[in-house]
């Protein structure tokens, strides 16, 4: 894609620094901006025949705590010696001097990013393999010792889920341009609703199916990228998140519930969830599971929200951020409809 001014690098700057960081690089250094993705702008550096990724953060007003590359870096780096798949780290760069904002630069894996939960390019068999794949990488995150690869303080273990709607809240309120009255209720709703009881593991934040590079042509995951919003955090509400593509529409926001029959090998939400409590050695108590499908739609919503004002502020990194983020109401919408039928107290 065509680079805006504001996200151009300045490639010989970077060529300096990354000039003995990266074993065997060589110039001449070139970039490309990737298309897609809402957050930060990603590149591909192409330099003496090899591919690299650097990913960076935008330039302008930031929300607080947003836009973490840092953090990104140091999760990936630590997962690099478990069984969770994902890109080799290269280096991190906090000197904005470089290429105008802290960035990192990864290994370039080669593989399929699929976009479609429905998967309409493979047949029944391709996606019961795959979503198996998905189900398997899900719980090999959430069962890493995030002690023993040094994460002990990347997170504050307990009260996740207080803290986070605390978190989101603000969030929400620092980019709304509108009165969403849906999520008025829910920011009143949650606090008081938190599932008794904690978990703390590994938490991504982000597991949707287009944050994954699949093998070209078997159904393995290579690497599980953009980590920006990861912590520690509760597992069921990282897999809830995962798992909204049961819950919401193709319109609404990469789902696929529209969809009835589900296309032939995608497993039911029911089924899959059973997976990874199988896999996870953990029983569900369905009421919290709906507490986290509601939890994980309103930050989505909150989420949108920040892209619409990046959009309206002119930082977004995407042409569609506009076109995203007016999305957050009818999400926010769909998890408050969500609470009303699943909680009597809410009706």
């Amino acid at each position: 894609m065509s680079v805006a001014p504001v996200y151009e690098l300045d490639v010989a700057a970077l060529a300096a620094y990354l000039q003995g960081r990266i074993g065997g690089f060589k110039g001449p250094l070139r970039s490309e901006r990737f298309s897609g993705g809402q957050s930060n702008p990603t590149y591909l550096l192409t330099a003496g025949g090899e591919r690299y990724v650097l990913r960076k953060k935008p330039s302008g007003p930031l929300l607080p705590s947003a836009h973490a590359v840092d953090r990104e870096y140091r999760v990936m780096k630590a997962l690099e010696q478990t069984d969770v798949p994902v890109a080799r780290m290269h280096c991190f760069c906090e000197d904005p001097g470089v290429v105008g904002t802290p960035f990192y630069v990864m290994e370039f894996v080669e593989g399929r990013i699929l976009w479609d939960p429905a998967l309409p390019e493979l047949d029944a068999s391709g996606r019961r393999a795959l979503y198996d794949e998905l189900n398997r990488v899900v719980a090999v995150l959430h069962k890493v010792d995030y002690r023993a690869v040094g994460l002990e303080d990347y997170g504050r273990p307990g009260n996740f889920f207080g803290r986070q709607i605390s978190r989101w809240t603000k969030q929400y309120q620092a980019s709304a341009t509108e009165t969403i009255p849906a999520m008025d209720r829910l920011i009143e709703w949650l606090p008081a609703h938190i599932p008794a009881g904690d978990e703390t593991t590994i938490f991504h934040g982000d597991l949707r199916l287009d944050n994954m590079i699949f093998h070209p042509h078997e159904p393995r995951v290579l690497a599980l990228l953009d980590w920006e919003l990861s912590t520690l955090g509760h597992p069921l509400a990282d897999f809830a998140y995962h798992a909204l593509p049961w819950r919401l529409t193709s319109e609404q926001f990469r789902g696929m519930a529209e969809k009835n029959p589900l296309p032939a090998g995608i497993p039911s939400e029911q089924e899959y969830l059973q997976s990874y409590c199988e896999r996870t050695g953990r029983a569900v108590d369905l009421a919290e599971y709906e507490f986290c499908l509601a939890y994980s739609m309103f930050r989505l919503a909150a989420i949108l929200q920040g892209i619409l004002k990046r959009s309206l502020d002119g930082t977004a990194s995407s042409a569609q951020a506009r076109e995203t983020g007016l999305k957050a109401r009818g999400i926010a919408e769909a998890a408050w409809a969500l609470v009303m039928a699943h909680f009597a107290d809410a009706r």
